[in-house]
Order: structure tokens, then C-alpha cells, then sequence
């Protein structure tokens, strides 16, 4: 397996961890007997950075993991590089999602999160969305702070913009920046990659295979329609989708033709374009699983990649990755 250094300093982890948000019901539902079959699995592939939050499922994700561990007994403690999140919470009065990044709410989560995984830290905590009350020099503080008393190794933040994440670093290193980055979502790049090439922070990739899309069996019908976020998304509503599948059929034929999948190939794109970044694929099958980890053995020349960019080129996806809602939270800066 490929390793990569989670941020300056840090730990070397697969290039491909697990996004553990698909445990969580978020895709359809997931048994734990499924999510432990994944998660042993991960360990016969050398994939060892795993990626969860306190509302992937409620703590369903999370409880999920730390059940596996606490089948392996004190080993299970150091089978994993386990991250993190806090950060978005409800408004009690009412009930519309807020975010939260003061010290007494993200001590609250992340001790909260360190319960249902078993662990009495965590390799790496992220503020899961900014709260833009708050200045995010005082929220790396916060952070910092986390360190020195040894609950998190290191800390990073999902979804910012590059000049927040100078802002952070000025402050103190930030391990990672979490951000969807695909063939379909292609937003770091103008800005982000660099940033953090900059300040040695890695960029993790969330949704590498575009949600399912880019792969050599998108979601069907049925598949979107049952699932809580997919039903939402532009991107998968007609007839955005119907046309998204023609333009990705051309890609399913491309990595046909260099005996590879179309999940693999995705995967091996990501980790082409910078050497900082990592991927998280979410999946509930083990034979996905496979095949998304194939991604890692994959070197691309660059007469690849320029194949890989006249199929699928800047801007070809149909809709949005997110509904209007969804916006809420992630930072713009194009």
C-alpha cells in the first residue's frame, strides 16, 4: 500500500484510508456485521487511516469502529489512524443545523467521540464545519489546546478556504484539510492544493469516486431515491444524472481499456495531482473495498492524465454536489 504523511511531522498512513460515513446509513443502511467486514478487510489490504465524525449516523459510525476495536483487545488501539470530527450541532430552539466551534462544545464532542470509539485520543480531530462567529485563530487555540493534553495528536479543519487555513497555520501546523476532490468535484484546485502543498498540510479527499459516479456501477434509481443524501443532490436528479452517465461511460471505457476499474482509476487520478493528498473513499463492500485500494498501485504517466482530462475535462459534470441547504457551512472562495 502507498503511504503518505498525514500532514508535516505526522504519521506516514495509506494513501487510501476509509471514509466511514458510509456506516452510518447515509448510503442505505449498513449492518455492523457489514461495517466490521470492511474494517478487517482494510487490515488485510494495509489500509489504516480511517475517517468517521460524532454525526456520521449520531455516533452510529463511530460506535461502529470502536465496537471492532474492542473485538481485537488492546491491540485494536493501534490497528487504525483514526479521525475525527465536531463541530455542527442543532439549534435547540429550532432545530435548523447550526455550527458550533467554541472550546466547551468541541471538548464536549470530541469527548463524547472518544467514548463510543473506545480510545482516549484520537490521531487526528477536525473542526468538521467553521463557525463563522468566531475567529479561526481562536479555534486553532482551542485546538492546540486538545494537543497539550493529549486527547488528539493533531488537529485539522473539513471544508475552508485557503486564505482560513493561512489564517490557522500562522498559529499552529494544521495536519489536514478535508475537502471533496474528484474528477467531478475539482474546487481545491484553485487554491487549496497549493496552499497546503505550502504549509505541508495534507489534503484529504472525501467522495474520491464522485459519490458512487465514477465507477463502473453509479447508484441506480432505486439506490438514489432510498438514499438520505443522494435524493437531495443535483447532481444525481434528472436529468442531470441520465446525462452525467453518458459523460462517465466514456471514463468506464477508458479504464477498460487500461485493464483497470473506473473506481480505480478515479482514485489513482486523485493521488496523481499532489503529492500531499490521500483519499477517503466510503463503501460497505468488501469487493468494492478492492477495488478502490487497486487505485493505489496504479502510476499514471502524464500521457495518462492527459487522457483521463480530454474524457472527463474541468466542468463536465450536470448540477451541483450539493442542494442549496448543503451549502451552508463549506466555505467559498472562487
Amino acid at each position: 500500500m502507498l503511504r503518505r504523511r498525514l500532514g508535516a511531522g505526522g504519521p506516514l498512513v495509506s494513501a487510501v484510508g476509509i471514509g466511514a460515513m458510509s456506516f452510518a446509513g447515509v448510503y442505505g443502511e449498513a449492518t455492523e456485521a457489514e461495517a466490521h467486514g470492511v474494517l478487517a478487510a482494510a487490515l488485510d489490504l494495509g489500509v489504516d487511516h480511517l475517517d468517521t465524525s460524532n454525526i456520521y449516523g449520531m455516533g452510529l459510525s463511530e460506535r461502529m469502529i470502536g465496537s471492532f476495536l474492542a473485538k481485537q483487545g488492546k491491540a485494536g488501539r493501534d490497528l487504525f489512524r483514526i479521525a475525527t470530527k465536531g463541530g455542527i450541532t442543532r439549534d435547540p430552539a429550532t432545530g435548523a443545523r447550526c455550527f458550533d466551534n467554541s472550546r466547551a462544545h468541541l471538548e464536549a464532542e470530541l469527548d463524547g467521540s472518544l467514548r463510543r470509539l473506545g480510545l482516549e485520543t484520537v490521531d487526528l480531530y477536525y473542526v468538521h464545519r467553521r463557525d463563522p462567529s468566531l475567529p479561526i485563530e481562536e479555534v486553532t487555540e482551542t485546538l492546540a489546546g486538545f494537543v497539550r493534553a493529549g486527547k488528539i495528536r493533531a488537529f485539522g479543519f473539513s471544508e475552508i478556504a485557503p486564505s482560513s487555513l493561512r489564517r490557522a497555520a500562522a498559529v499552529h501546523p494544521v495536519a489536514a484539510v478535508q475537502s471533496e476532490y474528484s474528477l467531478s468535484t475539482r474546487l481545491p484546485e484553485l487554491g487549496l492544493i497549493r496552499s497546503c502543498a505550502a504549509l505541508g498540510t495534507a489534503l484529504v479527499a472525501f467522495s474520491p469516486v464522485g459519490r458512487g459516479l465514477l465507477t463502473d456501477h453509479p447508484p441506480s434509481r432505486a439506490a438514489i431515491d432510498a438514499s438520505g443524501f443522494l435524493s437531495t443532490a443535483p447532481r444525481f436528479a434528472e436529468p442531470n444524472y441520465a446525462a452525467n452517465l453518458v459523460e462517465v461511460a466514456r471514463f468506464q471505457a477508458l479504464a477498460a481499456g487500461m485493464g483497470t476499474s473506473a473506481a480505480a482509476l478515479a482514485i489513482a487520478w486523485v493521488l496523481a495531482r499532489a503529492p500531499e493528498s490521500l483519499a477517503i473513499p466510503g463503501t460497505r463492500s468488501v469487493a468494492h473495498l478492492r477495488e478502490l485500494v487497486a487505485g493505489a498501485k496504479l502510476t499514471l504517466s502524464e500521457a495518462d492524465l492527459a487522457r483521463i482530462e480530454t474524457t472527463l475535462p474541468a466542468g463536465w459534470a450536470h448540477g451541483d454536489r450539493y442542494p442549496r441547504e448543503g451549502w451552508v457551512g463549506p466555505e467559498m472562495y472562487c
